[in-house]
């Protein structure tokens, strides 16, 4: 018989500061680490007050909730799997959060639907053996507010923008390289 490991994980910065939620093993699931959310949220925060953000491919949820511990005004999570769907519901309802949206649906088929809201913030942090990076960046243009920020999570040395985006800020720890991208506006995308 196989065991099903746990382990914790811990938001590092706002309200729920300290606050820790339990984590199943599940396969393909990689909670961004302590230190890579410490230095997307320092990038984050200009714009993290009031913020509406997307945690597609959400998992744990961690980075969604850190936004919202730091004043997001929303987030809405989407995640295919139902463990995990009904474990990061707990966690919203456990911390007494607000603002929170969880839809148990497959992140690709989302963002090639019809947008119902604009989003300022948007996570993708997909399964890295799926290669989802850039389908769902294909498919995210009309789901981005004008000044958009997407936090990418990839391999390291594997980049994955396409024309048409640009990284204002990249780093790398380890394995995984991580990056804060936007869109180019249409009009920069017809002159290329």
């Amino acid at each position: 018989m196989t065991r099903v490991r746990d382990h914790r994980i811990r938001i590092i910065g706002g309200d729920w500061r300290g606050r820790r939620l339990t984590v199943t093993d599940s396969p393909g699931l990689r909670p961004t680490p302590d230190r890579v959310r410490e230095t997307l949220f320092n990038w984050l925060m200009p714009v993290i007050a009031g913020a509406r953000c997307l945690d597609a491919f959400a998992g744990t949820g961690i980075l969604g909730l850190e936004a919202l511990s730091r004043g997001a005004a929303s987030c809405l999570f989407l995640e295919n799997d139902r463990r995990l769907t009904r474990d990061l519901a707990d966690t919203l309802a456990r911390f007494g959060a607000t603002g929170g949206d969880i839809r148990c649906a497959d992140a690709l088929h989302f963002l090639r639907g019809t947008p119902a809201a604009r989003f300022d913030i948007v996570f993708l942090d997909p399964p890295f053996a799926a290669g989802l990076w850039e389908p769902s960046l294909a498919a995210l243009a009309p789901h981005l507010a004008p000044d958009h920020r997407v936090y990418l999570e990839y391999p390291a040395g594997e980049p994955p923008l396409p024309a048409g985006w640009s990284a204002l800020r990249e780093k790398r720890a380890g394995e995984v390289g991580y990056c804060l991208a936007r869109r180019a506006p249409a009009t920069e995308d017809r002159r290329q």
